[in-house]
């Protein structure tokens, strides 16, 4: 086990560090808030998703995603200094309706903050409306890996606490591979071999729960390492200078090779009405061999599972060749804590506290990342050993979305996703609709 993370997880940009480029100040940022509140109604409280309150005046209050409550209940359970009022709701949820509080100034002391920058409630977006507090000061922040700190600060000041990276890939169902007599590919044409051969054993080959807006990116993010980044590792700061574009990549073959998918019948049927829980309990049961998902969710899948150790991971091939083979692989969600937290220092300890590196390990063992950095008692998931030698091997690159530089593009995607599914729309006219909204400001 190595001492730390590899030196290189990712490919390193020569461009130079990502910068944010659509700045979103606190004025925008609030009128924003404020028109999602009108819109949807959500309450100002996000309800609980199986999180519990403990502690009583002045307890901390903490709003996090469903799929970190795990490791945020093992964690505020072992931290004594104070008690906690938590909250937890799925991505969908948490992203409209923390912004709604954020807005209003009723922010919890502790809440939920996506890396990057690229979405509503992105580290980027967030601080640069003055609503995060600086986490610069804690030690944890002096061994975030230099290729991650983009993900993690702006303007060289540290916003967001995150355990580790995650990867986007195949869970599958180990039973139905066996029955179908196929093994995790390494090559898109072995993808499809595998694909047809699920379906000819009667089971579907892919669930796709496209109901559930997040879901649609994550088949597109599996490709792109492989179909825009093997092939031009400057992609990013190329589409920035407007040199290149979303139309004229990459991309094209990507989003061609998800239709294609469709067309050979190897998703569920009605993959945009299908949600997550959908398509996690199909994969789970052996409905269905495999789901496009990102490892931080395969503590769901397992949970579903009469035996959690039929499921794994393997990467997606997004090439013919497995030498061309480039996955996803990101910092996972995280917390911040709040500009304007009436216990904000007793949120920075908490911080403090989960940046130990003790912690970081259990974080990243219950949410089956790979820790930030490792030590030698880190333990990284078994379903995840496939994809080690893709980071250490300097062909991963980081979610897309955390180097775009509006909150615009990332829901702009999803919508055309599910138009494509739904016969609405083409692969040239989603492509441009991207390149539109990207150059927003």
């Amino acid at each position: 086990m190595t001492t730390s993370f590899p030196t290189a997880p990712f490919p390193r940009r020569r461009s130079g560090p990502r910068g944010p480029g659509g700045p979103l100040d606190r004025r925008r940022f609030l009128r924003l808030a404020g028109g999602a509140a009108a819109v949807t109604a959500l309450p100002a409280t996000l309800t609980g998703c199986g999180g519990g309150t403990s502690g009583g005046s002045g307890s901390l209050r903490l709003v996090g995603v469903s799929d970190q409550q795990a490791a945020l209940d093992l964690l505020t359970a072992d931290y004594t200094a104070t008690g906690f009022e938590t909250s937890y709701s799925p991505t969908d949820q948490v992203q409209t309706s923390l912004r709604t509080q954020l807005g209003a100034g009723n922010a919890p002391d502790v809440h939920v903050v996506y890396p990057g920058n690229g979405s509503a409630m992105s580290m980027a977006q967030i601080a640069q409306a003055g609503l995060l507090a600086d986490l610069s000061g804690q030690s944890w922040t002096e061994n975030i890996p230099d290729n991650f700190r983009s993900a993690f600060q702006l303007d060289g000041k540290t916003y967001l606490y995150s355990a580790g990276a995650s990867v986007i890939g195949a869970i599958y169902n180990r039973t139905v591979f066996q029955e179908a007599g196929v093994e995790p590919p390494e090559t898109w044409s072995q993808f499809l071999q595998v694909c047809e051969a699920v379906r000819s054993a009667g089971r579907t080959p892919i669930a796709l729960g496209a109901q559930t807006a997040w879901v649609t990116q994550l088949i597109s993010y599996a490709l792109v390492p492989s179909t825009v980044y093997a092939r031009n590792p400057e992609f990013d700061s190329q589409l920035r200078d407007g040199s290149a574009s979303f139309a004229d990549s990459g991309w094209v073959d990507a989003l061609e090779m998800y239709l294609e998918l469709q067309e050979r019948g190897y998703f569920n049927d009605n993959p945009n009405g299908t949600t997550f829980e959908q398509q996690t309990a199909m994969v789970a049961t052996g409905e269905a061999a495999m789901a496009v998902q990102v490892s931080a969710v395969l503590p769901d899948f397992r949970a579903a599972a009469a035996n959690p150790d039929d499921l794994a991971m393997f990467p997606v091939p997004g090439a013919d060749t497995a030498a061309d083979v480039w996955i996803p692989a990101g910092v996972v969600v995280g917390l911040g804590v709040s500009a304007g937290s009436r216990n904000r220092d007793a949120a920075l300890a908490f911080v403090e506290f989960l940046g130990e590196q003790r912690n970081i390990n259990r974080w990243a063992e219950e949410i089956a990342c790979v820790p930030l950095v490792r030590d030698e008692s880190s333990r990284v998931d078994p379903a995840l050993e496939p994809f080690l030698p893709f980071m250490d091997g300097d062909r991963a690159v980081p979610f897309m979305d955390q180097a775009w530089p509006n909150a615009e593009v990332q829901p702009t995607h999803f919508a055309v996703v599910q138009e494509l599914l739904g016969g609405r729309t083409t692969v040239a006219d989603a492509l441009n609709r991207l390149d539109e909204t990207y150059r927003q400001e």
